[in-house]
């Protein structure tokens, strides 16, 4: 009996195509196969994934560097940070601009209008 499946791709492929032949018809069916390293990278179930990417961290540490070592300036005015809190805020920002991973920043409620 000859089988109507090709041959399996043999390597670190993450998704093959195989040909079936059904009712006369070829149709294309896409499998994909999930590596070991996919795996360890997804969040258990019932844990929510990570909320900022390590990259990011990476931007905070460069910018708190910064204002330790008194380079870390503001943006229009050029005053020098000297607030922790504010030179995290720079380096999230920064993060953001770059395009990795992090919450939208919180905004202040709005006041009711009277």
């Amino acid at each position: 009996m000859e089988s109507t499946f090709p041959a399996r791709p043999k390597g670190k492929r993450a998704t093959r195509v195989l040909a079936r032949k059904v009712a006369g018809t070829t149709r294309a069916m896409v499998t994909k196969k999930k590596t070991v390293a996919a795996k360890k990278k997804q969040a258990p179930a019932g844990k929510p994934s990570r909320a900022y990417s390590p990259g990011a961290g990476d931007y905070v540490e460069q910018e708190v560097h910064e204002m330790e070592a008194g380079k870390l300036r503001s943006g229009t005015s050029g005053k020098k940070v000297t607030n922790r809190k504010q030179a995290i805020a720079i380096g999230l920002s920064e993060a953001r601009r770059h395009g990795e991973k992090v919450p939208k920043p919180k905004r202040a409620p709005r006041s009711q209008a009277t």
